[in-house]
């Protein structure tokens, strides 16, 4: 038990110290480690390998009786797609580590890893599939029959395989009240090391934004490949410019202008040298994926110099996440029939959180109104989303009382914790789709908005702005916004159009981008990148 203390000491300063002091040293003492870990969990891949050769060959007999019984389904004869048994290096059998330790969380970064392992298995159909998670209370099948009800998603049983790691509570924002970011980033050092205790991968991909976990992969196994997938940097050069209330962005984010004074200069010290040590993490992936142009860009500012320094000839490559764009256009008709349904909805779905800014689309929208234009007449302000906790239901108190204080009671409709049939029908009938958040790092949301052929007024950053609510044909397809009054004449634009069919046709064509189909493509050509490392080639 002392052994595995020390090691486990030993781990969480490793890649600090390899950040401090130097190369050499931290190398020598990664490799033992590494040596370490990979005897200890040899008779584990042993175990995971065994299982999937003889889970194989029993699901290749249940096909097979299902053939001839002619009750096989779609999805079990598309588990092992055409194009994966005629592409090239379909026989590597290896094993990749997914680490993802909620990955029955059923969120947009869930169905980024599910989306992932689904386009690994039709590439690689031999291949392992290792998710670590911190889900102990769901097995394999509760896992994956929630993937395919949630996200309809299908993937190949056999090859599979959850290990359930001890440790999550250490990332919880919960176990670190103050020095929250370094405190979680310490914590995925544990979990990381807790899951190399549990196998080691032949290849190791961080789902999550865990760059800390790809540093000790590669403080342990520098053979060893790694890949990240980032949805938003834990730390962003906006991020330390808002504590400026002086700085362009100064008055926008939770935690803008909060630089000032003996308390806010710590607290810019603190940041920025966090920054450091996590670029120099994040750095050491050999592929990295981001979700958006606008992470890319902050990802390329923060770990590019130390990329190029440490001769990672790979780009920071951008891979949309998927998003239900065929499922949307399937139950969401965009015809000149539809459109005599649309009503003046203007319809904001996101969870009350405060960085969602509900606060400005409530304002705005009482802007709206009390100008008294035709478009204004008859319009409502549908909220939909989720509400996680107490301190979510003490956000749409406050926005009720706003909603009374200015006088539009009668025009605001707030809809909690709404089902997925009651947002398509949301979805069928609003004519606007509005998104407050500054610097949204991506916009499933704003996505779905346009699948769904709704016109965006969105905020004039982030993903919204540089990749989802763009001109197609040099024909705009939504508009942008910054404050009240700028999302108040958006919503005038958006509900003054001649003829809005064409626009909603272009927005539900723009979307067609960020289809499932689109995201295997990327994904499968940057794993081959790290296919081709672990094979030495």
């Amino acid at each position: 038990m002392e052994i595995k203390a020390l090691a486990l000491v030993v781990a969480l300063a490793l890649p600090l110290l390899r950040y401090i002091v130097g190369p050499i040293f931290i190398r020598i003492v990664g490799t033992i480690l590494g040596w370490y870990l990979r005897k200890k969990t040899a008779g584990r891949r042993w175990a995971i390998n065994t299982s999937a050769e003889r889970d194989e060959k029993r699901h290749q007999e249940e096909v097979r009786n299902q053939e001839a019984s002619g009750d096989l389904g779609k999805e079990s004869a598309r588990s092992l797609a055409p194009e994966a048994l005629n592409s090239d290096d379909k026989d590597w059998d290896g094993i990749v580590g997914f680490f993802h330790p909620f990955c029955n969380a059923g969120g947009g970064g869930e169905r980024v890893l599910w989306a992932a392992i689904r386009a690994t298995q039709n590439r690689w159909p031999k291949a392992k599939c290792v998710v670590y998670t911190g889900d102990h209370d769901a097995n394999k099948d509760a896992i994956l029959y929630r993937v395919e009800t949630r996200f309809n998603i299908h993937l190949h049983p056999p090859t599979v395989t959850f290990l359930y790691l001890s440790t999550r509570r250490w990332v919880l924002a919960s176990t670190w009240p103050r020095f929250t970011l370094l405190g979680q980033s310490l914590g995925s050092i544990i979990m990381a090391w807790d899951a190399f205790s549990l196998l080691v991968p032949d290849i190791f991909v961080d789902t999550m934004g865990y760059a800390f976990a790809l540093g000790l992969s590669k403080a342990l196994f520098r053979d060893v490949p790694t890949g990240a997938y980032v949805h938003y940097p834990t730390i962003s050069t906006d991020m330390l410019e808002s504590l400026d209330p002086n700085s362009a962005v100064g008055s926008q984010g939770v935690n803008a202008g909060q630089g000032t004074g003996a308390r806010g200069s710590a607290k810019k010290v603190y940041w920025k040298n966090f920054a450091k040590i996590y670029s120099f993490m994040g750095a050491s992936a050999d592929v990295v994926m981001t979700n958006s142009t606008w992470t890319q860009g902050h990802i390329q500012r923060l770990w590019g110099l130390l990329r190029e320094k440490s001769h990672k000839s790979n780009p920071i490559a951008v891979v949309y996440p998927p998003v239900a764009v065929r499922e949307l256009e399937q139950a969401v008709e965009v015809s000149a029939a539809s459109e005599l349904k649309r009503e003046k909805v203007i319809l904001y779905i996101a969870q009350f959180r405060p960085e969602k800014n509900h606060q400005l689309i409530v304002q705005a929208f009482a802007e709206f109104v009390n100008s008294g234009s035709p478009a204004a007449e008859g319009a409502q302000l549908v909220l939909l989303g989720s509400v996680r906790d107490g301190q979510d239901s003490k956000r749409v108190y406050r926005l009720r009382l706003l909603v009374n204080e200015l006088h539009i009671r009668d025009r605001v409709k707030f809809h909690l914790d709404a089902t997925w049939p009651e947002i398509l029908d949301w979805l069928r009938k609003a004519s606007v789709g509005v998104n407050g958040m500054w610097n949204e790092h991506f916009g499933i949301g704003v996505v779905e908005y346009q699948a769904a052929g709704l016109i965006s007024v969105v905020h004039d950053s982030g993903g919204p702005k540089l990749d989802i609510v763009v001109p197609v044909d040099g024909e705009p397809t939504g508009f942008h916004a910054t404050t009240s009054e700028e999302f108040a004449a958006g919503f005038e634009k958006a509900l003054s159009i001649a003829n809005p069919l064409r626009v909603r046709q272009r927005a539900r064509e723009s979307a067609k981008r960020f289809t499932e189909e689109e995201f295997a493509k990327r994904w499968t050509l940057q794993m081959e990148k790290l296919v081709a490392m672990g094979r030495g080639l």
